[in-house]
């Protein structure tokens, strides 16, 4: 089952200083963490902070490509993770025909939040993000580790987020 996600906003992993994108569901009752490069992070930002740029960026750009072969994009979805990388498709449509491409969650993310397409992440794939190895420190149980991780990503401010702007 899918289940309908949001973005919340990104912040950096403690560890690596890595971007991670966060996507809360609309029951607020999972927050699913996306380890995701800088360029994706920008681009993603650059929407949520509402960025007007001169000339279009690459996911703009496909945007406007896919509006002007009159393509709707109707939702993404985050639907596998294996070996700690997670998977995604766009659903389109143009006219009675539907398409199904696969793309990186960022990209998918990033393209989704230009057109104003739903986020959906599978139930499975929610239930896999909790075995992530979380880099186990200070003597802490995987379950220990894992609740403060998620705890300090869900209490982060508002002012923690958006740091990667163009």
């Amino acid at each position: 089952m899918m289940v309908e996600m949001k973005v919340t906003g990104l912040t950096a992993d403690p560890f690596s200083n890595a971007p991670v994108l966060l996507l809360k569901d609309t029951a607020n009752t999972h927050t699913l963490p996306i380890w995701i490069g800088i360029l994706e992070a920008s681009a993603i930002a650059s929407v949520l902070e509402k960025l007007k740029f001169s000339r279009p960026m690459t996911h703009d750009l496909m945007v406007d490509f896919l509006s002007s072969m009159n393509v709707r994009l109707v939702k993404v979805e985050v639907n596998d993770m294996r070996d700690n990388v997670y998977y995604a498709t766009i659903h389109m449509e143009k006219g009675r025909h539907s398409y199904a491409v696969d793309a990186r969650p960022s990209d998918a993310i990033a393209l989704a939040l230009r057109t104003g397409a739903p986020i959906f992440v599978d139930e499975e794939v929610l239930g896999k993000s909790k075995i992530i190895d979380l880099r186990i420190k200070e003597g802490k149980t995987p379950e220990e580790h894992e609740s403060s991780w998620i705890e300090s990503l869900e209490k982060l401010s508002p002012e923690a987020f958006g740091k990667y702007k163009m």
